[in-house]
């Protein structure tokens, strides 16, 4: 199978890796004249390509094909607020991203043991990620938000917040696959704090389960991407 390149920057007829890409297609995997290889730009366009000068400096390839793929019909929006260890966060968004989804936004709530973060890390994760599962389209990932800045953006009647709290909650597999998308939003390891509850139920934003088990941050995240993808193939 050819190898994969992330190229956000794609130019027909002719494209040329970074230096760090053409050093490891050339040094490691050792492509030569004519190999195929694959190029994705993150916004659906997939593109055949054979390396027309091995360089380990500049490797340039020429096109031979593209295609677009479409944007998938159901948006899949995942809020959640990061963990301390970042190794979590950068696990969930691998994950996320295999399965498929298409943003990604952090909160910064109450109870938020991480104030502050850098997307670099995580976006060259998605970008792997994207790489690895064969899909087309980069999810966008939206820098640290406070929630309540964060919740007059969405749409109330398809967003869904995944508290512990005591009360009446729905299973999100119910009530996720309607609409032309959904938002799930997700606490930290303390929960969102009933304020915030409060504020979310005053916007119309209804409160879902995502099963008996409690959740870590980054499996609550994960298993609400999981969850949605199966909803909408079981319509």
């Amino acid at each position: 199978m050819p190898h994969t390149f992330f190229a956000p920057d794609l130019t027909l007829p002719t494209y040329t890796l970074p230096e760090d890409e053409s050093k490891h297609a050339v040094r490691v995997l050792r492509l030569g004249l004519g190999a195929p290889v694959v190029l994705v730009d993150g916004r659906g366009g997939v593109f055949q390509a054979e390396v027309a000068d091995a360089n380990p400096k500049r490797c340039q390839l020429r096109i031979t094909h593209h295609e677009t793929v479409p944007p998938r019909s159901y948006l899949t929006h995942v809020a959640v607020a990061p963990t301390k260890n970042l190794d979590r966060m950068e696990w969930m968004v691998e994950k996320a991203v295999e399965v498929g989804v298409e943003r990604i936004t952090f909160l910064r709530c109450a109870r938020s043991e991480r104030r502050e973060l850098k997307l670099e890390r995580l976006e060259k994760i998605a970008v792997s990620a994207l790489k690895q599962s064969g899909q087309a389209w980069l999810p966008q990932m939206d820098e640290l938000t406070d929630f309540a800045d964060f919740l007059p953006m969405v749409a109330p009647e398809t967003t869904f917040i995944a508290h512990l709290e005591e009360g009446e909650r729905m299973a999100l597999s119910r009530v996720a696959a309607g609409g032309p998308g959904c938002c799930i939003l997700i606490g930290p390891e303390g929960d969102f704090t009933p304020q915030e509850i409060e504020a979310a139920f005053a916007l119309g934003i209804r409160p879902v389960t995502l099963g008996a088990s409690r959740l870590r941050t980054e499996t609550a995240g994960l298993a609400a991407v999981f969850t949605v993808h199966i909803a909408r193939e079981l319509q």
